[in-house]
């Protein structure tokens, strides 16, 4: 078992580390594609239980998931019909924004965050609804 720290250099700083517990890593050492890294990293997220995966709320645990590569095909699919014009795979990102329900706010924050945006000399290609199924939610979720 590891039990001495490299010393304080650069960045590093020994006082910060901590344990793991509940992290897992899979991947291909060569980057290429694969359905079964991610059905190794579904596994290794379904043996994470004893981290507290199951939260507060234990239909739907504490948000923890996979990072994958960016599925190109699935958002060409997702964008056919919108005003979203895809580049290449690897020239563009995506992104998660939880916007407020209310009109007037939602319009806000979005102008906002493509303001910043185009601050740093990007652009955004589009919003979408990410559609969504409530009903798997526990009632302390709903209320």
């Amino acid at each position: 078992m590891f039990r001495q720290f490299p010393e304080k250099q650069g960045l590093y700083d020994p006082r910060f580390e901590k344990d793991s517990c509940g992290v897992g890593f899979v991947c291909n050492a060569k980057g290429e594609r694969s359905n079964l890294i991610v059905k190794q990293g579904i596994e290794v997220l379904s043996r994470l239980s004893h981290r507290g995966a199951v939260g507060a709320d234990p239909k739907t645990g504490d948000g923890a998931g996979i990072l994958i590569q960016m599925p190109h095909e699935f958002f060409k699919k997702v964008t056919k019909g919108s005003n979203i014009n895809l580049p290449q795979p690897g020239l563009y990102g995506t992104g998660l924004i939880f916007l407020p329900q209310d009109d007037k706010e939602r319009k806000f924050c979005k102008s906002f965050f493509e303001e910043i945006v185009k601050e740093q000399e990007q652009v955004v290609l589009g919003w979408r609804k990410v559609p969504i199924d409530d009903s798997l939610f526990s009632s302390q979720i709903r209320e």
